[in-house]
């Protein structure tokens, strides 16, 4: 079965590497990207919170939920955007389909957890044309960073958990400008790209305490320490021929660039939340994230881009009507709901990028062992029409598997 699944994620890692474009946003052109959601839709479907872990559910987000699982747990996810770009005096529309993550945690003991899997972790997706009087310019992106991973939790004591993640990152940015000037015989395009690869780590503490019988407090906190990653850099100019819409090479150069290093921002999260197992829950977070480190890479910067640091606020929770009901299927459901709003430390014309979405969610109960079928919706923005940049109003639609199984399990004869 392990190997079955190693085999799956090599799939799933070539494929979110060279087919998926993630993202339709010319926002993806600064920076590497913009930075997908690392969790499961159950989290996404509570604004984001990484503060619950229980022992039925992968928790991405945070390492130290592995300490408490009890049973196998299979996860994928998948979500389609559709996403309205607005401007003072234009609008366009897009729509894009994606695989979120592939992941695979087991107990390994009553307080070992085990997790392993993949997600694309930013992504790099625009097509920008810019007319002018007497000459055009197209500029594409495409691509992103990935994250196959490795997380093991402990569970030091009833109330405490920790936990770590090893992550590779791998991937690439491509970006091309194409010009062309109707004075001018023919037009040039210009292609950039560089490849990402290198460690990051992620550390984290869930706490757990009953305050009375059925109340419950939750503290969740996590680390990631900022890490230098590699990027193996190039470049290659070409002479078009556009005049007979087929784009002819004339001449193709291409550039020997140095390979580079750029600073992975590092990130702090704290949240707490008050629940009732197997009832209700409710929590709010906070994060910080150093991006202003993308300042000093700027081969990872528009001209017209810089950055800070980051902030990230959510709030959310669930409610389960009865989980054991034989009488109603919908008193079974998991209902979830959430809000989160995102400085996400981006600045183009000197107007802050930030983001905002509400979210809603299902848990529908499947076959034995608590398995479930996640569905998603969130409706969101980013960006603003000021400054002549451009507003993005957008609606998520997400759908996981959560499947749990027994593993380890010492089989008895007679």
């Amino acid at each position: 079965m392990i190997k079955r699944f190693i085999v799956i994620v090599a799939l799933f890692s070539a494929f979110i590497a060279e087919a998926q474009e993630n993202v339709s946003s010319p926002y993806s052109y600064y920076g590497i990207g913009l930075t997908n959601f690392k969790g499961t839709v159950e989290n996404r479907s509570m604004g984001g919170l990484s503060i619950f872990a229980d022992s039925i559910h992968i928790n991405m987000q945070n390492p130290a939920g592995y300490g408490r699982l009890k049973l196998t747990n299979y996860a994928v996810g998948a979500s389609h955007d559709r996403i309205s770009l607005e401007t003072d005096s234009d609008s366009d529309n897009a729509k894009i389909t994606s695989l979120d993550y592939l992941s695979l945690a087991f107990p390994v003991s009553d307080k070992v957890g085990i997790g392993v899997g993949v997600l694309p972790y930013t992504s790099v997706g625009y097509r920008i044309l810019d007319m002018e009087e007497g000459s055009a310019s197209l500029l594409n992106g495409r691509g992103g960073m990935n994250k196959v991973f490795l997380s093991a939790g402990w569970a030091v004591t009833k109330d405490l958990s920790i936990g770590v993640d090893a992550n590779y990152n791998f991937g690439n940015f491509q970006n091309s400008q194409s010009i062309n000037r109707e004075d001018l015989q023919y037009g040039t395009t210009d292609v950039n790209r560089s490849d990402i690869k290198g460690f990051t780590f992620n550390f984290g503490a869930n706490y757990q305490k009953d305050l009375t019988e059925t109340l419950k407090l939750h503290i969740s906190s996590t680390y990631a320490p900022a890490m230098d990653l590699d990027s193996e850099n190039s470049r290659a100019i070409s002479t078009v021929d556009f005049s007979s819409g087929s784009g002819r090479i004339i001449d193709f150069r291409e550039l020997d660039l140095s390979d580079t290093q750029f600073e992975f921002p590092s990130k702090l999260s704290i949240g707490a939340g008050l629940g009732e197992e197997n009832k209700w829950f409710i929590g709010a977070e906070y994060a910080s994230v150093g991006s202003s480190s993308y300042e000093d890479s700027f081969s990872f910067r528009g001209d017209n881009g810089d950055y800070q640091d980051a902030s990230q606020f959510s709030l959310g929770g669930f409610y389960i009507p009865q989980y054991n009901s034989f009488s109603s299927y919908f008193e079974r459901m998991v209902y979830r709901a959430g809000f989160r709003f995102d400085e996400t430390g981006l600045i183009v014309n000197e107007e802050p990028i930030n983001e905002f979405g509400i979210s809603f969610g299902l848990g529908l109960p499947v076959g034995s062992n608590f398995s479930n079928i996640n569905l998603g919706i969130e409706l969101g923005q980013r960006g603003t029409k000021d400054s002549g940049l451009i507003q993005e109003n957008f609606l998520r639609l997400s759908i996981g598997l959560s499947l749990n199984d027994k593993w380890f399990t010492k089989r008895k004869f007679d």
